[in-house]
């Protein structure tokens, strides 16, 4: 089928270039010169597993372009995958894919299926189909269908080829027959079912996970206190096949495009219809102060954070990505900046895009072993393989004082045993005491 896709970020991109996989041909279109320009040359904007492999080997079924007359006149099909960031009062900001609604109604010549693939509210498909009927300049049919994704940063290739589910949301069966045409060939459970249902399924998905991950977050914290185990804990709610062991990891907080605004968007939702979503607004309220978990620790070991030199272990919100949207990083630098510590950061992939964020007072170093070079603290961040691959030798020998604080529980403790290592994970207690605070 002949396809255009809207936006080249991580939803639209990579939706883009698996579709070009599965045969169709496909149009990239966005308004970023740069990026067309870029994927024209066979170069990816984001940092994606397998993308790259796949955006060359696809080339001849793909064209990239500003021009959204190009792209939008004669397609078929066409998938709308910009962002919807969250505005001041946590509501989903549309005025993007409205943009791009607008184009489409202004250059469409032919009967096509509009798929809206970003997070939208429930009802906006409602409204968008409303919307590009009351402004098409050409006398053809032009209808919405909801196609909400599933894919993970770091795995957006596998998630999307190989899908958990693909979910249609339309009012005709003739919009959801073009769906299973496009989809057709992919191995996964079709859900059809209505538009309003479809982009519920999307926000209930997202806020579950996140629910999950705070929850076992708060038992962590509270495992702390009364010497329990989190890993153990874990595990053994795990085999329980109602709640199974994925995102039961404890760790300093969820991060990036999806679960922060999904859970934040839910719950303006709610309240905009006079109804408090109490669950989802308890997951946002764990997560904001999970993330300051490490700075929380630190006040153990130093009454006073001034003039400390920080080893800080990953910037990105998770590993597999060079994404820093609500990574924790973001929170927790310039606190200690605020506290003049001297920081000395690394990242594999994520290093240039928070240079760019602060380019001054944090040293950006090219190996894990670097930065920890004569620090008094060490945080980590981000579970990287490098970072996890770090013996409790490298700690002591390389840091001033070694004490460790891991945010996503990257080792195990016992490792730290006599180590001369203070090692102080999330909800598993402290191994190597010394000899206390600090009175630095």
């Amino acid at each position: 089928m002949k396809i255009a896709v809207a936006g080249t970020g991580y939803v639209g991109l990579v939706t883009g270039v698996c579709l070009a996989e599965h045969g169709h041909t496909v149009t990239c279109v966005d308004v970023d010169e740069q990026k067309i320009e870029q994927l024209r040359q066979g170069q990816t904007p984001i940092y994606e597993k397998d993308l790259p492999e796949l955006l060359v080997r696809n080339r001849e079924r793909l064209t990239f372009t500003t021009d959204c007359a190009a792209g939008y006149r004669d397609a078929q099909v066409i998938f709308i995958g910009v962002g919807t960031p969250e505005k001041r009062d946590g509501s989903a900001n549309l005025k993007y894919v409205y943009a791009v609604a607008g184009q489409i109604a202004e250059t469409a010549e032919r009967d096509c299926v509009v798929v809206v693939k970003s997070t939208v509210p429930i009802g906006t498909n409602d409204k968008l189909e409303e919307f590009l009927q009351a402004r098409q300049t050409h006398p053809v049919r032009l209808e919405v269908a909801s196609n909400p994704e599933f894919l993970s940063q770091g795995t957006a290739v596998r998630d999307t080829l190989h899908p958990s589910r693909i979910v249609i949301g339309a009012e005709s069966p003739e919009a959801a027959e073009v769906l299973r045409q496009v989809y057709q060939g992919f191995d996964a459970p079709l859900v059809v079912t209505n538009r309003r249902s479809a982009e519920m399924i999307k926000y209930a998905s997202n806020d579950f996970l996140a629910l999950k991950i705070s929850y076992i977050n708060e038992i962590a914290n509270l495992c702390e206190l009364v010497g329990a185990d989190i890993e153990d804990v874990a595990a053994g709610m795990g085999y329980d096949e109602r709640i199974g062991g994925r995102f039961l990891h404890a760790g300093i907080g969820y991060g990036g495009s999806c679960f922060p605004k999904d859970t934040k968007a839910l719950h303006w939702l709610a309240n905009f219809h006079d109804y408090e979503m109490k669950t989802v607004k308890a997951a946002i309220e764990v997560n904001d102060h999970q993330k300051l978990r490490l700075i929380k620790k630190s006040r153990k070991y130093y009454r006073d954070l001034k003039g400390l030199t920080v080893a800080v272990l990953g910037l990105t919100f998770k590993p597999g990505t060079d994404d820093l949207r609500e990574a924790p990083s973001l929170v927790n630098i310039p606190i200690l900046q605020d506290e003049e510590c001297r920081i000395q950061a690394w990242d594999p992939v994520g290093m240039e895009k928070f240079r760019a964020l602060y380019p001054d007072g944090i040293a950006y170093c090219d190996s894990p072993e670097a930065a920890l070079a004569g620090a008094d603290l060490c945080l980590i961040f981000t579970e990287w393989p490098q970072v996890k691959a770090l013996a409790p030798e490298t700690f002591r020998r390389q840091m001033r004082r070694a004490i460790v604080l891991d945010g996503r529980n990257c080792y195990e403790p016992e490792a730290f045993a006599g180590s001369g290592v203070v090692y102080d994970s999330v909800g598993r207690g402290t191994v190597g005491e010394d000899s206390g605070m600090c009175q630095r």
